[in-house]
């Protein structure tokens, strides 16, 4: 009779079972290709960018960032993008935990107002809001009887950035929060913590990668965007010119060197914001691996 403790257990091997058949010569080709085509699309822009802001040295570099004009577009898009992000913070929670943890009439619609943006041009959003607050528009006379400026001024910048940015973290968060469920913010409830309590203590942990890869794509956005700002800020140099409009209006005078070094601080920002995009990606996986 055998014996349990006389059994030896081998572990088993796993095989793995290759994806696809192809050649060693043909996985090499789609491989050079699918590099040469990065390197052509990707890397070739980007060092170009940077060669050609340096072509006449630092100094010419350092005395283009330092321009007055640029400075302003500089500090304006920063100004701008911090306000958008803190905005889609709050709004964009709120609408994520709506979405997500409550059933209510309008549900659908909400949803399709938060995607909105991806399928509007960001030019047609441009002129949108000047045909509702522009001096001829809807409510441009109110506004101009009340001395408020919003087109041609920051808060017309301001108002393009919100509606071009606002997807982005409640797209984040509404998937994630779906996967979690609500048995934690119910069990929370069920042993007297209010709703604020239970948003900061329960749920704000458990989506907090989310919210700051969320708050990173938001970032990189309003930083970015072109469309929408040049159609409502006026190219009024020195007062309503972000960092984009200023590449364009330096090049469009063929200031080359100038517009390649503020196009410099925009590609140094998306690099940061790519590391830390990949920092957090690590981050969340190395969380998932300790929890489970």
């Amino acid at each position: 009779m055998v014996k349990r403790s006389d059994i030896i257990l081998i572990p088993s091997r796993t095989v793995y079972t290759p994806v696809s058949s192809e050649s060693g010569l043909t996985k090499a080709i789609l491989i050079v290709l699918a590099v040469g085509l990065l390197a052509l699309i990707v890397v070739l822009p980007a060092a170009t960018i940077f060669i050609e802001a340096f072509r006449r040295g630092v100094g010419a570099y350092w005395a283009a960032l330092t321009d007055p004009d640029t400075l302003e577009a500089i500090w304006l898009t920063l100004r701008i993008a911090a306000a958008a992000v803190a905005f889609n913070i709050v709004v964009g929670c709120a609408a994520a935990w709506a979405v997500a943890k409550f059933e209510f009439p309008g549900k659908s619609a909400l949803l399709t107002f938060i995607d909105l943006p991806f399928s509007v041009s960001p030019v047609v959003a441009g002129l949108t809001f000047i045909l509702l607050f522009g001096s001829h528009g809807y409510f441009g006379p109110w506004l101009a009887a009340h001395n408020i400026q919003i087109i041609f001024a920051v808060p017309g910048i301001l108002l393009a950035t919100l509606f071009v940015t606002f997807p982005f973290i409640a797209r984040e968060l509404i998937p994630l929060m779906q996967a979690q469920g609500t048995q934690e913010e119910e069990a929370a409830l069920s042993l007297g913590a209010s709703g604020w309590r239970t948003f900061f203590m329960v749920t704000l942990p458990n989506i907090k990668w989310g919210l700051l890869y969320g708050v990173l794509l938001c970032n990189a956005r309003a930083m970015g965007e072109f469309g929408a700002v040049a159609v409502v800020s006026g190219h009024i140099r020195g007062l309503t010119d972000t960092m984009p409009l200023q590449v364009e209006i330096l090049y469009n005078e063929y200031n080359f060197v100038a517009a390649f070094a503020v196009a410099s601080l925009l590609a140094l920002l998306a690099l940061v914001t790519l590391a830390l995009k990949s920092l957090l990606e690590w981050r969340y996986a190395d969380e998932l691996a300790a929890g489970a």
